[in-house]
């Protein structure tokens, strides 16, 4: 316990730059309550004004809070979300940065991501390299996305690079822990072709066998391949759940596919491509819903300049 505590303990100094003057929220439900004790006790030990609200278990990533959760991540200074499903893509995350809290999200969180992996990263460099990232998306207008002989286009002129570096220093910053991606919300409508997912996706884990999307004028329209149809009844028949939210990749060198998206979806050289809700950062979709799907060795192309070739980040 105690090497759990002293673990949480760096990752609020050196993550999050806590202060003990500071009102520190752990938010979190009966499936990863005893990880957020932890982060509680940590806070406590580091002088913050500590507090642990409990909250049920989501049916699934993007689903919004209770109400009374929401405005207690909005009324503190530093929030951390260790629940078993995301909140990262939530209204309430959202309007607790607007609030001014730093917010991290830890969704699916275990005990081994706790000491290895991912989270051992020297996040300055991270820090670098996901700015570096996010900037090229920024700037971007064209993605193209090479796998296998498949093809993937999607516009996103006019949409900001999100920048999600494990640091989370300044007021209204926000992102996930352990961290490492740069993503961006395609243009609604845009994205059209074809993508073989062999990593990991939000529901079904690490995949044994590549699942193959199909994806028409922005939607997801069909998925073949081993439990691709259980995958399909997981995020739903409406057009916002089929939207393609986010195009990200991954710049975390420490992360390790292990099937939980939380890491998987950090690590350097992989994209991710999410369906559902993008509204939290500059979409225009709200379904409910956010899951994500995670490209191993891809090619990528930003207007025709080659980004990543086969894993291998080239900036």
């Amino acid at each position: 316990m105690n090497e759990l505590i002293n673990i949480s303990k760096k990752i609020l100094l050196d993550c999050l730059g806590v202060k003990a003057v500071e009102k520190f929220l752990v938010v979190t439900d009966d499936v990863k309550e005893e990880l957020a004790e932890y982060l509680y006790e940590a806070g406590k030990e580091l002088g913050l004004t500590s507090m642990l609200f409990k909250i049920p278990a989501l049916r699934k990533s993007g689903e919004e809070p209770p109400k009374t959760a929401a405005e207690a991540m909005k009324n503190a200074d530093v929030v951390i979300c260790v629940t078993e499903h995301s909140l990262t893509h939530t209204r309430a995350k959202k309007e607790a940065t607007e609030s001014g809290a730093r917010v991290a999200t830890m969704p699916g969180i275990t005990k081994e991501m706790f000491i290895n992996g991912a989270i051992t990263a020297d996040y300055t460099q991270v820090e670098k390299l996901t700015k570096k990232v996010a900037e090229i998306l920024t700037q971007g207008r064209k993605v193209i996305v090479e796998k296998d002989g498949h093809r993937l286009e999607m516009n996103i002129e006019g949409r900001k690079g999100i920048e999600s570096t494990g640091r989370y220093i300044e007021k209204g910053q926000s992102g996930n822990l352990p961290s490492g991606e740069a993503y961006i919300a395609p243009v609604e409508g845009t994205a059209c072709g074809s993508i073989l997912v062999d990593g990991s996706i939000v529901g079904l884990g690490k995949l044994n066998s590549p699942i193959l999307l199909r994806i028409e004028k922005g939607l997801l329209v069909d998925a073949e391949g081993d439990g691709a149809k259980e995958w399909l009844k997981i995020l739903g028949n409406s057009d916002a759940a089929r939207n393609v939210a986010e195009f990200g990749i991954g710049t975390n060198p420490n992360a390790i596919l292990s099937g939980n998206i939380l890491e998987d979806e950090k690590i350097l050289g992989t994209i991710h491509l999410a369906f559902g809700s993008n509204d939290t950062f500059g979409g225009k979709v709200n379904a409910g819903v956010h899951l994500d799907a995670v490209v191993l060795n891809p090619t990528v192309y930003i207007d025709e300049k080659i980004i990543l070739d086969k894993g291998r980040l080239l900036i």
